[in-house]
């Protein structure tokens, strides 16, 4: 059976909690192999709505096995917070794995990004203040605190002490902060060790012996590709690969054993945070997409910026991701428009561009060329089927499947679980 990536293919929020509950109950694993709790998912259940920070999205999936890899960065207040708000709507979290070699975001970390980001002011990159940076810089700096480090209490104290070292540097001379004691630290991170036992694994050894098994595992990125670390609009990026390849490097799954690789593409394009974006719109468009959309941070709480959908976008996820599918989010939006603007290539410096450019700069000045295609008015949200949409949204699907060079194999038309048309299945 195949082992399925499933990442967002825009600046993330395109509603990859949704596509992957909709997996859930057909696989056997699903693994979250980057970021942090910077990532959020919302996903409905019935009249339920579920919001996800940190956890797979498949643990609300009675038979599937959540994981979190050794990509992950992990704040374990945050972890635990979510862990009971889901025990006490009767969810089953006791079948979660997380990898012992996933980092451990300390509340250094979290301090070290909100005052490093108010100092950058007006150039701030617009992270969540949540530590994920500083965490993964830690990480490539071999001072990170791994989740294993809290069984050895005399490691962990020398690894607290060579982090701080530095840090308090910076916060006492540069930030005019007080000095962070390393006991204190140790001793709050020591308070998690035994809760966490329960949970922790040899991660790589469970998810290959799952995949010689024939059992499916769905390997779940948070963000999006244009928010990855190497092939996303930096620096107003992530801190690490939401792209298909850090699927391998954050499970410890090799890409000989990846079969399909999904892209979520919504049916506009949103963005949180700062960065270019090309076809924002400013105007009573953008307002409408916001509020008809529910365009609000699942895990920010800031309102999307929002814009018209955006193919050479989508082109270059399929490029850089080697997608096999798109799955098509929050088509039910576009309804009540009498035409629908489509981005199908760039002027830039009075030239048509029809690529994602590789320069910052030109990215920056890039003026979208717009393409507009009938809207509908009639309600979408009961369709079952490709054949139950209005003529001009089955055309604005193709459109879009034809600008983006991947089979559109599911779309969705609503929030809801069921409201979800499959054209191919993502298994087969």
């Amino acid at each position: 059976m195949p082992a399925l990536v499933l990442l967002g293919a825009q600046w993330g929020d395109e509603g990859k909690g949704k596509a992957t509950d909709l997996l859930g109950g057909s696989v056997d694993y699903v693994v979250r192999y980057q970021g942090g709790n910077n990532a959020g998912h919302t996903v409905v259940v019935g009249d339920q709505k579920y919001a996800l920070h940190l956890l797979p999205s498949g643990i609300l999936s009675p038979g599937c096995t959540p994981v979190i890899g050794n990509g992950v960065v992990v704040d374990p207040s945050v972890l635990f917070s979510e862990l009971n708000g889901l025990n006490e709507r009767g969810v089953d979290t006791s079948k979660l794995l997380i990898s012992g070699n996933a980092h451990i975001i300390t509340p250094y970390n979290v301090t070290v990004d909100k005052v490093t980001e108010r100092f950058l002011g007006k150039r701030k990159i617009g992270t969540t203040g949540r530590g994920i940076g500083p965490t993964y810089a830690d990480k490539i700096n071999r001072v990170g605190i791994r989740v294993q480090d809290l069984y050895d209490e005399s490691i962990l104290t020398q690894k607290v002490e060579a982090a701080l070292d530095g840090k308090n540097q910076l916060l006492t001379k540069v930030f005019n902060r007080r000095a962070i004691e390393t006991d204190q630290i140790v001793e709050e991170l020591l308070t998690y060790a035994e809760r966490l036992r329960p949970y922790v694994a040899d991660t790589v050894l469970v998810l290959n012996k799952a995949l010689d098994d024939d059992k499916v595992v769905l390997f779940e990125g948070g963000q999006g590709t244009l928010l990855d670390i190497d092939h996303g609009t930096y620096p107003f990026v992530t801190s690490s690969n939401p792209t298909a390849g850090g699927a391998c490097t954050g499970s410890g799954v090799g890409p000989t054993k990846i079969s399909r690789v999904i892209g979520i593409l919504k049916a506009y394009t949103t963005r949180v945070g700062a960065g270019p974006f090309p076809t924002e719109l400013l105007d009573e468009d953008g307002e409408a997409l916001r509020r008809i959309g529910g365009e609000r941070g699942v895990t920010t709480g800031r309102d999307r910026r929002c814009g018209w959908f955006d193919a050479p976008i989508a082109r270059y996820a399929t490029r850089v991701n080697g997608l096999t599918d798109f799955f098509l989010t929050k088509l039910d939006v576009l309804t009540g428009w009498d035409e629908i603007p489509v981005c199908v290539a760039y002027e830039i410096d009075g030239k048509r561009v029809e690529e994602l450019p590789y320069s910052q700069t030109d990215f920056h000045h890039a003026k979208p060329i717009y393409e507009n295609l009938p809207g509908w008015s009639e309600d979408i949200t009961k369709a079952k089927t490709f054949a139950d949409l209005p003529k001009n949204a089955q055309a604005y699907v193709k459109a879009l499947e034809d600008m983006s060079g991947a089979p559109i194999s599911a779309i969705g038309v609503g929030p809801g679980r069921d409201e979800t048309i499959e054209i191919n299945s993502f298994l087969r």
